[in-house]
């Protein structure tokens, strides 16, 4: 079964970026790349905001053609122009790089997304993981955990009610400090 995961880089202080959106701050290293890799390469598509993806449009579809570019910078340009994207934007007319462009989170959407996707769906990024998150449409959580304090920002998971109750299926320490949780949710409690 396809699961839907979101995959985000926060703040030890539980911010995603930070009060001007810049995200400076995240510690990736080669180790810490070269797992990213490894997990987004097996991955069926990227979910995104327009601000992500103009952000990631920018510079990985030539990324590795900068002779200085290391290893891991030049695999993921690959796996990045390769892999199926929707683009969430009310605005953006066109998108490149075997991207679609949808106008909102649509639950049925996204349910047939899963049907026809040859892997997870990886939703990067906090403002739109609260759209999935407040439609229920989260099924695992891999937050990467970044030792930094940055004060202020957006945070991760924004004020609700409800409670959602997950399994902790991973953890890992890298050498840079940086701590992965995943957490599967659980369903019907």
């Amino acid at each position: 079964m396809t699961n839907v995961i979101l995959f985000v880089q926060i703040s030890l202080d539980g911010f995603f970026e930070g009060p001007k959106k810049e995200i400076d701050w995240s510690m990736v290293d080669d180790e810490l790349h070269a797992h990213v890799n490894e997990v987004l390469g097996t991955m069926g598509g990227f979910l995104s905001g327009r601000g992500a993806y103009e952000l990631m449009a920018g510079y990985w579809p030539t990324a590795d053609a900068d002779p200085a570019s290391s290893p891991a910078v030049k695999e993921f340009a690959r796996i990045w122009r390769e892999m199926p994207k929707v683009v969430y934007s009310k605005t953006l007319t066109s998108a490149g790089w075997n991207t679609t462009i949808a106008r909102d989170v649509v639950r049925e959407e996204v349910e047939a997304l899963k049907l026809n996707a040859e892997g997870d769906l990886i939703v990067g990024g906090g403002e739109l993981g609260a759209a999935f998150m407040a439609q229920d449409l989260i099924d695992e959580y891999r937050i990467y955990v970044h030792p930094i304090r940055i004060g202020e920002g957006n945070r991760l998971f924004p004020p609700s009610k409800e409670r959602v109750s997950l399994r902790l299926v991973e953890t890992r320490a890298f050498g840079n400090g940086v701590v992965l949780l995943r957490y599967e949710r659980l369903r019907g409690s």
